[in-house]
């Protein structure tokens, strides 16, 4: 995708702050792109070409007002909804808020944004929702991937709507990724197995792959759930 007309390729990036979050905001970063972070705290690292607009995705009610900043910011190239956190329990011990927590987080967080976004894209531009291979169902996570499952929903449904306009919507789901998530005690009851490749997923591996979603040659993918799990999914 090449820059727009009036300057660099604009993206909005969730959970900039850690994680994939902030791997994909400094990929695209790298790549020239103007970033918009969105997360509760501030990136790690200033840059020119990075705004940082304070916002609580758990709470997604609040998200309109957090985007008010962004005023007549002209055209949007590209969402990545990235923000995650990760509760688990096997069932029997499941908790309601937790449940609550991660489906605002992941799903309504990304449907509010989008919702409000849309409009701001441009034709063909591009949406991206990180989810996980644990959608497909994994004992002592049913929660996080029921949530994580709804996202393939959303990106379908949203991929049809907009193909007429050349946007594209698809989803990220990397397997165990060396992020600080996975050190959360919340969800120190499932602790993460290695992949078959002897490794966990790099975050600058999935924002690589975001990376290509949003550019030229990502514009026929569309609709899809791309995994990357090194082999986890085997």
């Amino acid at each position: 995708m090449a820059d727009s007309p009036g300057g660099p390729r604009h993206a909005v990036v969730t959970g900039a702050s850690s994680g994939i979050g902030a791997a994909v905001a400094t990929r695209l970063l790298d790549e020239g792109w103007r970033v918009t972070g969105i997360s509760r705290t501030a990136p790690p690292h200033g840059h020119d070409r990075l705004r940082w607009l304070p916002a609580d995705l758990a709470r997604p009610e609040e998200l309109p007002e957090a985007l008010v900043p962004m005023g007549e910011d002209g055209p949007l190239d590209a969402l990545v909804h990235a923000a995650g956190v990760q509760r688990s329990a096997r069932l029997g011990q499941l908790d309601a808020e937790d449940g609550s927590l991660m489906w605002r987080i992941h799903v309504q967080a990304a449907t509010v944004l989008a919702d409000a976004l849309v409009g701001r894209v441009r034709d063909g531009g591009r949406v991206v929702l990180v989810g996980s291979r644990t959608m497909t169902g994994v004992p002592g996570k049913s929660q996080y991937a029921a949530t994580k499952a709804a996202l393939t929903g959303l990106a379908r449904s949203w991929a049809a709507e907009l193909a007429p306009r050349g946007v594209t919507v698809n989803v990220v789901a990397p397997g165990p990724t060396d992020t600080p998530m996975l050190r959360d005690p919340g969800r120190s009851r499932t602790p993460p197995v290695v992949p078959p490749l002897g490794r966990l997923v790099r975050p600058e591996e999935v924002a690589g792959m975001t990376s290509f979603l949003l550019g030229p040659e990502g514009g026929s993918v569309t609709g899809q759930t791309l995994v990357m799990c090194g082999g986890a999914s085997l």
